[in-house]
């Protein structure tokens, strides 16, 4: 059966930041930071693109600050069975450090774990958004799924951000959008600026919600606001 014609990256990344600001409104109190985890693929393949989101993840907190600030958990998994997490954190020198000392090691995607541990997290305390990078799929898609759905249900969403053009891994990272209620979009190698945006726009929603992100500057943002629908009411 003859496949469609691909979707061009820029109009699937405005499709993305679309989706976004489409999402009910997500504010944490006024005394509490957003909380976001932000995990990512850290075997071999995943070197350069970790390299880069070292740099780019300090424009979460710049762009958030004003909202009442993001609160940061970093997971990844690599090599072995190896999956480890950070406690949750303010200040984005902190995580650059940590990110900057960890080396990509050769071993399987563990998605179902990294989406399990989210949910237990969401389970104590909310969390507002869970960022997923990562370039492939090699786990049963069905289990993960499951977790996706009761991520969406806590109100959770995941927004996976895919590198190359793995069919298997888009097929399988879109469900986990959309059953958690979140957003898929692609970036390659060449696109530290699409990743940039991406990221800034997930944690500018999980600090102040749908109303926050349409207040964010920036052409693309600009062009997102005037396709939003008006407020019920109005």
């Amino acid at each position: 059966m003859a496949q469609p014609p691909a979707v061009p990256k820029n109009a699937a990344v405005a499709a993305f930041l679309q989706r976004v600001n489409a999402l009910a409104e997500v504010r944490p109190a006024a005394s509490r930071k957003g909380r976001l985890i932000f995990a990512m693929d850290a075997t071999a393949s995943r070197q350069p693109s970790w390299d880069r989101a070292c740099h780019l993840q300090a424009e979460m907190f710049t762009a958030t600050r004003d909202l009442g600030g993001l609160s940061v958990q970093l997971a990844y998994w690599r090599g072995h069975m190896e999956f480890t997490t950070s406690p949750f954190l303010t200040d984005a020198a902190d995580i650059t450090r940590r990110m900057t000392g960890v080396q990509c090691l050769g071993g399987q995607t563990q998605i179902l774990r990294a989406l399990d541990h989210a949910l237990k997290e969401t389970r104590r305390e909310r969390v507002h958004a869970m960022i997923l990078v990562g370039d492939a799929f090699e786990e049963a898609v069905d289990p993960i799924c499951h977790l996706a759905g009761q991520l969406g249900m806590h109100g959770t969403p995941v927004f996976c951000f895919q590198e190359g053009a793995d069919p298997r891994a888009e097929d399988g990272l879109r469900q986990v959008a959309k059953l958690s209620g979140g957003a898929w979009a692609p970036f390659d190698s060449s696109s530290a600026d699409t990743l940039r945006d991406l990221l800034r726009a997930v944690a500018v929603f999980a600090a102040g919600g749908r109303a926050a992100l349409t207040r964010l500057p920036g052409r693309a943002a600009g062009a997102l606001v005037r396709q939003l629908p008006a407020p019920r009411g109005a």
